[in-house]
């Protein structure tokens, strides 16, 4: 027979048991539930662990949900040309401009590099000229000009002129596009660290004679040389959710754990872009969309359907010969190049002229055919080169092993090479990844050529290989390079196609475009180095953590098209 008693302690243990185990796990904010470990504590180790949060959006984003999408759907393919798959994919939550990149933001950038690396009596001047990196950065103003037509007042105002300063940026290159990014990326994080007393702002005294500009990623490092221009010592730990240490602390500096810096921006990738442009969120029910829609826009129409805009032009494209902008005195388009950002309506995310306007860079390479099989179905992109930064082997203990990159202030990157125990990765063999799957001889997708090993050299020799390839030896004489694992080879540029490595996506319709370009699924192509008056970029940035958010920054959905025009 069990004892009473016995039972009784039985069931009194097994609530101690529960309460100490409810009691520790309400205790993981201010100690390990792992460990004990108090955090936040220096006579315990002093592991700084903020407060939980969720990413707001940067300046100039708005949040967008990701989901199910299925990219590449076009009613027809008009063009015959076959370039574009229809397959089911699934995209994560991310972050994208609510409007393309205006004269003006880029301006703001022109005007930062010539400061900096340009005007030697400019208090921000580096100490270091590079000239150079504006000329880069300039974009092609001369896309404007037109053997047949007089547009040298485009050539001369489109880009400067405050007339204009609303309307999208144009005459930049994807390579363009890229470093815009990179330096947005650079000033939002150093105007955050500022605006907490991080570190000094950009006029202060102790900023003077900086041989390199902030960088993010310089920033991370910690480096004593490079943040001794922008750190002070009671600046190092004041962080809100953190305790003020002690004067006579060290402290340290800001870091990614303390959830104060944002991810980088960067061109989306065509996925992301269509994902965003058809604005599925106020079209469903449930799991299913409710109407297959051919345009950002509610409906199958190119004109608005109500009653208060009854008829009026839901996009800036070009409807027939020569009508750019309907008939004078009633100008349906309003537009007769590109118009300011915020014209038009916006879709259900909230993003203006995800149709029309200027055709968008997104980071992907273009492929005529991305089969299904060779695509990812889960954040799908070609174009992964996967870098590394790039050490100082002879660096000495204590200083900073990271090699900066002149006086641009950003770490050097290399590409990643595997060590000798990663070799059996499998998610992955080599750096470039570009034509991975893409039918070229390397990734074996239907060819009938003798297989070769990635990691080696084998019958690479035997490869023809393009123009693209060529270069010359000491006697200037031009000779075959051998295949770097480039699939130009396949696609023999400037003898059949334009298609090469360098070959990047374009997408939407622009000022210049047939209706048929309007619907998000549509896509083309042009050399990352070339620039048009037609193609401009919007910047993405990846959302961290849950992909839905009861945040009222990341709310804008249901648009009013019956609005009338902002």
């Amino acid at each position: 027979m069990i004892n009473k008693n016995t039972v009784l302690i039985g069931i009194l243990s097994v609530l101690i048991i529960s309460s100490c185990s409810q009691s520790s796990s309400t205790k993981t904010s201010k100690e390990s539930s792992t460990t004990g470990w108090k955090y936040n504590d220096r006579k315990q180790g002093g592991f700084d662990v903020v407060k939980k949060s969720e990413q707001t959006p940067g300046p100039g984003l708005m949040f967008v949900e990701g989901g199910r999408l299925t990219m590449g759907r076009v009613d027809e393919d008009v063009m015959s040309d076959w370039n574009n798959i229809s397959k089911t994919v699934t995209v994560s939550s991310f972050y994208i401009d609510e409007t393309e990149v205006r004269n003006l933001d880029y301006v703001e950038y022109l005007e930062w590099i010539k400061k900096h690396y340009v005007y030697e009596n400019s208090p921000f001047f580096t100490g270091t000229a590079r000239p150079e990196i504006y000329k880069k950065a300039l974009p092609d103003t001369l896309v404007w000009r037109d053997k047949l037509g007089e547009n040298e007042m485009f050539v001369n105002n489109y880009l400067r002129h405050p007339s204009y300063r609303e309307y999208p940026v144009v005459g930049v290159s994807w390579e363009q596009a890229n470093n815009y990014c990179i330096w947005r990326t650079d000033r939002v994080n150093e105007r955050i660290l500022i605006d907490l007393g991080l570190i000094m702002e950009v006029t202060h005294p102790d900023r003077e004679g900086i041989e390199v500009p902030f960088t993010t990623d310089g920033y991370l490092q910690g480096s004593e040389d490079y943040l001794a221009y922008f750190v002070t010592e009671k600046q190092k730990s004041k962080l809100d959710n953190l305790k003020v240490l002690k004067d006579d602390d060290e402290g340290r500096y800001t870091n990614m754990e303390d959830g104060i810096l944002l991810p980088n921006y960067r061109l989306p990738t065509e996925a992301e872009w269509e994902h965003a442009a058809l604005g599925y969120v106020g079209n469903n029910i449930g799991d299913n969309h409710n109407e297959r829609k051919i345009y950002p826009w509610n409906g199958s129409g190119l004109r608005n359907n109500t009653k208060q805009n009854q008829g009026k032009i839901m996009a800036n494209f070009k409807r027939g010969r020569g009508d750019n902008m309907g008939v004078a005195g009633s100008l349906n388009d309003e537009a007769d190049i590109t118009a300011p950002v915020r014209s038009y309506w916006p879709n259900d995310y909230g993003l203006y002229n995800m149709a029309g306007n200027v055709s968008e860079w997104v980071a992907d390479v273009y492929r005529p055919i991305t089969e299904q099989n060779s695509t990812a179905d889960h954040r799908p992109f070609r174009g992964n080169v996967y870098t590394t930064q790039k050490k100082n082997p002879d660096a000495s203990p204590g200083e900073n092993p990271y090699i900066i990159n002149d006086s641009t202030g950003h770490i050097e990157q290399t590409d990643y090479k595997l060590e000798a125990d990663n070799i059996y990765r499998r998610n992955y063999k080599k750096a470039d990844n570009i034509n991975y799957l893409d039918g070229d001889i390397e990734s074996q997708m239907g060819s009938t050529t003798k297989d070769v090993d990635e990691n080696s050299d084998e019958d690479k020799s035997t490869i023809n290989i393009d123009k693209r390839n060529k270069g010359q030896d000491d006697d200037g004489n031009i000779q075959n390079i051998r295949n770097t694992g480039n699939s130009n080879e396949m696609y023999s540029y400037g003898e059949t196609t334009l298609i090469s490595d360098k070959a990047r996506v374009y997408k939407g319709g622009s000022w210049k475009d047939r209706a048929y370009w309007l619907n998000p699924g549509t896509r083309r192509f042009l050399d990352q180095t070339l620039a048009t008056d037609f193609i401009g970029f919007r910047c993405a940035m990846d959302r961290v953590g849950p992909p839905q958010s009861d945040l009222k920054q990341n709310k804008r959905r249901e648009v009013d098209y019956s609005k009338a025009k902002q």
